[in-house]
């Protein structure tokens, strides 16, 4: 086995490994640098939940209505539990 057969089969194996990858891109959007729905979805879920939570610390501070509370952490709860459905079934 050469070097160059032992670096390939350890960049097969590992896809943690940093480095480009070699395969070329079958369309456009399909590159290294793509994002994926996923990835959105992930970011807007991050964004509701803190944007959530700070609006029921707001809330709190200002003494508001207990029905505005429960809306804001509602969505909290929802978007969070969310995050860990998807998370958790990522693993799988």
């Amino acid at each position: 086995m050469t070097h160059q057969d032992h670096q390939d089969y350890r960049d097969r194996q590992d896809p943690y490994r940093l480095g480009t990858p070699r395969a070329t891109p079958t369309a456009p959007g399909d590159g290294p640098d793509a994002v994926s729905r996923g990835d959105v979805l992930r970011t807007l879920l991050w964004t509701v939940v803190v944007l959530s939570a700070v609006a029921n610390m707001a809330l709190s501070f200002t003494g508001a209505a207990a029905p505005l509370h429960l809306a804001s952490g509602v969505v909290t709860v929802l978007a969070a539990g969310t995050l860990v459905v998807r998370g958790l079934r990522g693993r799988r």
